[in-house]
């Protein structure tokens, strides 16, 4: 019995792994293509930029159903049929000829596939999987979101300096398809792995019920505030618009895709990092101090003008600090508010990161659009990444008993 929870568990971590990794790069791979799309269809990249924003609100409403999904039901179904959808999106995408067509492949089959292959969904999913190495898991799971990329991004940006991003997506495409069957078969125990032992508190609160319980607790506040500036200051503003500012800056789309490659391998590397330190220090400390020394990466971007090498340490810092912030948020909202409602916090949680990086993606197209340059899109970032850092550090180090009529 010992030995199929093992198994069972271990598998969620690594159908999540992989199933994140795809899902991350059909989101990434629109940053690559800004800028062969503006030449190729004539589109701005304020019209590009508003269908990712479309994309990420269309993300944040979604998320706290799935979340909701997870702690019913386990993440079989959410995985795989989102793997399914991500694998539609790029299918649409590698064929289109116009704006109607991105708009469905990437704000409608691309949202819904974003949303159901999801940090929030693998980290509930793991975080209500174990009670020994919980931190430790969390992070090698979730770092399938940029672990991937490391190895994805670099080629598809060779892919796109040759005129290839079609190519890049008819790949992705059948890859997604292919790991959706794998997954359906792997994850055929895991609502056994994710169901919680014995009664727990909240496990049988409808979706409003429970929604309501998490919103009369100051620690979610906490989470949530500091994870909405997280979204702004990471996906919204540098995942979609570093390549794009470095182009501006002159350096050319194969040094970009390795920057970019750069840091999410060291995205990765960080995730795992937090994840050990949040089993072994003060999880508050380790939160607000990941979003503070984020905040001062943001200080290097005004040197970047022809500077390659600025880039990639750029690159490197802000990896150590971007998604690192997703073990110590899972771990509190699990200790804090509880394993039966972690997946609907989560999801909570990551509805306002997307809002927070539809914001700052939104904000970059903007902002270039109308000052011919992206020193306030910067600026904003430094001092929102300090803000969520205060936050964060408000959230209370140990979790409290709550009545259960609370």
């Amino acid at each position: 019995m010992t030995r199929f929870k093992l198994d069972a568990r271990w598998a969620i971590v690594a159908v999540g792994f992989v199933a994140l990794s795809l899902a991350f790069s059909g989101r990434s791979m629109l940053s690559l293509a800004m800028a062969e799309w503006t030449t190729e269809f004539g589109w701005t990249k304020a019209a590009i930029s508003s269908v990712m924003t479309v994309t990420l609100v269309a993300m944040a409403g979604l998320a706290p159903l799935v979340g909701y999904a997870i702690d019913r039901s386990g993440p079989r179904v959410i995985l795989t049929a989102g793997l399914v959808l991500v694998g539609a999106s790029s299918a649409v995408l590698a064929g289109m000829h116009s704006m109607l067509a991105f708009i469905i492949g990437f704000a409608l089959l691309g949202a819904l596939g974003f949303g159901l292959v999801a940090n929030h969904a693998v980290s509930s999913a793991v975080a209500r999987s174990f009670d020994v190495g919980q931190g430790r898991a969390i992070g090698i799971a979730t770092s399938g979101s940029t672990a991937g990329l490391f190895v994805l991004m670099p080629l598809l940006g060779l892919l796109l300096a040759s005129g290839g991003w079609r190519l890049g997506y008819q790949a992705l495409a059948g890859a997604c398809v292919l790991m959706a069957l794998v997954a359906w078969w792997l994850l055929r125990n895991a609502g056994a792995a994710t169901a919680l032992r014995g009664p727990a508190e909240g496990a049988q609160e409808s979706f409003v019920a429970r929604v309501g319980y998490l919103l009369r607790r100051p620690t979610f506040h906490g989470l949530f505030w500091s994870y909405t500036l997280c979204g702004y200051t990471s996906t919204g503003v540098v995942e979609t618009h570093l390549i794009p500012f470095a182009q501006f800056c002159g350096i050319p789309p194969a040094p970009s895709a390795l920057a970019f490659g750069i840091l999410m391998g060291v995205n990765a590397v960080g995730m795992v990092a937090a994840g050990f330190l949040t089993d072994r220090m003060n999880r508050t400390v380790l939160l607000a101090s990941i979003y503070f020394f984020r905040s001062l990466t943001f200080l290097m971007l005004p040197l970047l003008i022809d500077q390659t090498a600025v880039l990639w340490i750029f690159a490197f810092l802000f990896g150590m600090f971007d998604y690192a912030t997703v073990p110590p948020t899972a771990s509190l909202a699990a200790s804090h508010l509880g394993k039966a409602r972690v997946g609907t916090a989560m999801g909570l949680l990551s509805g306002g990161h997307a809002i927070g990086a539809a914001i700052g993606a939104f904000a970059g197209g903007y902002i270039f659009d109308a000052t011919g340059g992206y020193t306030w899109l910067w600026s904003s970032s430094f001092g929102l990444a300090l803000a969520a850092a205060m936050i964060a550090g408000l959230v209370p180090a140990r979790a409290r008993a709550i009545p259960a009529t609370a």
